[in-house]
């Protein structure tokens, strides 16, 4: 069970809102995660929040940055959309790029980039937000356009044109701290093959474990519950450990 710190940025600022708005600055985003790399975390995720509103990524530098002390997995995701952004991305220190929009345009992307880079290095983007009774609809820019498109079957096509992962987040449970849309995560996670990531709505340790136990997600990541030192990553992890243990 991997425990990702999550990272929106804009500009050169660690940012978090509320459903993807009301974005609030946190601090310098190299400072947060080399706190929380040191503190134990699996990976990183950097995501753009503006990347595809402004058609352009600003996450070089702080990539730079970030690879040259920090040694695990890195994600980074925002305003790609084309196999040259990937190779820029990666090249800047990345090991994974996310990609939402791009690839609803354009989903052959996804095959694209996993032919050259390895499906490992693939990770797809799902915004997604309930519209109805056990029905829930892809977004794309950043949450605030609609598609139309069912997030079960969107996962599936996405991994059959070669996603290594999924990064689920429910818009509607973004920033809020009341607990992670484990519905939507159960039907992605146990209609598809690859790992999901469930993003959204963890404000406790218990959020974590329900996105675990009742989502089935492989990995969570984390963001409020970190920036405003609700928990640290060694009790969420000590916490998850005790979990296992119990189950064992």
């Amino acid at each position: 069970m991997r425990i990702i710190a999550r990272l929106d940025i804009k500009g050169e600022n660690l940012i978090k809102g509320i459903q993807l708005e009301g974005l609030r600055v946190i601090g310098n985003p190299y400072e947060y995660a080399l706190k929380y790399y040191l503190d134990g975390i699996d990976e990183i995720i950097y995501i753009d929040s503006v990347a595809s509103l402004y058609g352009r990524n600003n996450l070089y530098n702080i990539l730079k940055d970030t690879s040259s002390d920090i040694f695990i997995p890195i994600v980074a995701g925002g305003g790609i959309r084309k196999v040259e952004d990937i190779y820029n991305i990666l090249e800047a220190g990345a090991d994974k790029v996310a990609i939402n929009t791009a690839v609803i345009e354009r989903p052959e992307l996804i095959s694209e980039a996993a032919d050259i880079f390895g499906s490992q290095c693939v990770v797809v983007s799902i915004q997604s937000k309930q519209v109805s009774h056990n029905k829930w609809e892809v977004l794309t820019e950043g949450g605030r356009e609609r598609t139309g498109i069912d997030v079960v079957e969107w996962a599936k096509r996405a991994v059959d044109l070669g996603a290594g992962e999924i990064l689920l987040t429910s818009v509607d449970r973004d920033g809020t701290k009341r607990g992670c849309d484990t519905e939507i995560i159960n039907q992605v996670s146990t209609s598809i093959s690859i790992p999901v990531i469930a993003s959204g709505g963890a404000g406790s340790i218990k959020d974590v474990k329900d996105a675990v136990i009742n989502g089935g997600a492989d990995a969570i990541a984390v963001a409020s519950i970190l920036h405003y030192d609700i928990e640290s990553v060694k009790s969420i992890k000590n916490s998850l450990i005790d979990y296992a243990e119990v189950r064992l």
